[in-house]
């Protein structure tokens, strides 16, 4: 996935629920905070961006999230014709140390304005070792090898996913061990 691709995204995510902004909280938010030409294959290649929608409660999250699933996820009409899909999701989609909210990148440019007009939708991406947390907690192969990928460039820093890792709330405590592990066996 590219930048201009993120950017889609965010614009029409926000349209489709009729909202200035949203969260990017899957593996595409790192377009938010690294420029994509030094980027590994390993973290562009999804082809979904998983969209948060902004919601007063849980109830109100998860019916924009179908939303915008029902429009442009997985075997739509959108993903057809852009190459790409958008998966909406809620808060408990990603596990998230505390404090990521204050840590997100803004992403809104010409991109992510209504065709015509001034930037007005804005994407917030989970900040780089925010977004790596939550891949570690979910360790799947493919967040292993993204994960894997970032720290291999030096994008992202050992040490500081391992301090967020300690910020997970007490529910995830056996998934921030079993992260830690293998975090440590990666260096």
């Amino acid at each position: 996935m590219r930048r201009d691709q993120l950017e889609h995204a965010i614009r029409t995510a926000c349209q489709i629920i009729g909202a200035d902004a949203v969260i990017v909280v899957g593996s595409q938010a790192i377009l938010g905070s690294v420029d994509e030409a030094l980027l590994p294959p390993e973290a562009t290649m999804s082809l979904e961006v998983d969209i948060l929608p902004i919601a007063p409660d849980e109830p109100s999250t998860v019916e924009l999230a179908d939303r915008i699933e029902g429009v442009a996820g997985e075997w739509s009409p959108f993903e057809e014709l852009h190459g790409f899909s958008i998966d909406g999701v809620s808060l408990s989609t990603a596990a998230l140390p505390s404090g990521w909210r204050d840590r997100l990148v803004k992403v809104q440019n010409d991109n992510t304005a209504a065709i015509g007009g001034t930037p007005r939708f804005t994407g917030w991406c989970l900040e780089s070792h925010d977004l790596c947390v939550a891949k570690l907690v979910a360790l799947r192969e493919k967040d292993a090898n993204f994960v894997a990928s970032l720290l291999a460039t030096g994008l992202v820093d050992r040490t500081v996913i391992a301090a967020r890792l300690d910020r997970l709330s007490p529910e995830h405590d056996r998934a921030a061990e079993r992260a830690k592990s293998w975090l440590a066996s990666w260096a």
